[in-house]
């Protein structure tokens, strides 16, 4: 697979954990949503600057476009984690990676018990 395809296999990963459809994309990247189609498939060599709108309108680290881990449960349940927290403030995200640990210890503690 080459590069346009993983990238374009990624945003549509990242799309996808969003609950976005190509529409709903485009419109928040202020492009048309077939181009977008295009660049899922791997059809469309894209600019930075493309690249840069779909990245700001994911709200979302330009690493995480390149991120081509195998499409397990695992990576969809991170990539929808970071669609939920990506548009919160730093305060808010804070407050959820402090619940997010005190979850975390509670569900080991629990293991630990059984």
């Amino acid at each position: 697979m080459n590069l346009p395809e993983r990238v374009g296999n990624r945003i549509r990963e990242l799309r996808k954990a969003k609950g976005w459809t190509q529409e709903q994309l485009a419109e928040a990247a202020s492009l048309h949503y077939s181009y977008i189609g295009g660049v899922e498939r791997g059809d469309r060599n894209i600019s930075l600057e493309t690249l840069e709108k779909i990245i700001a309108a994911f709200q979302v680290p330009a690493i995480e476009i390149f991120r081509f881990e195998e499409n397990t449960d695992h990576r969809k349940a991170i990539d929808e984690h970071i669609a939920l927290i990506s548009s919160r403030s730093a305060e808010e995200i804070a407050a959820i990676t402090k619940i997010n640990k005190e979850v975390i210890a509670a569900m080991e503690i629990r293991l630990n018990q059984d």
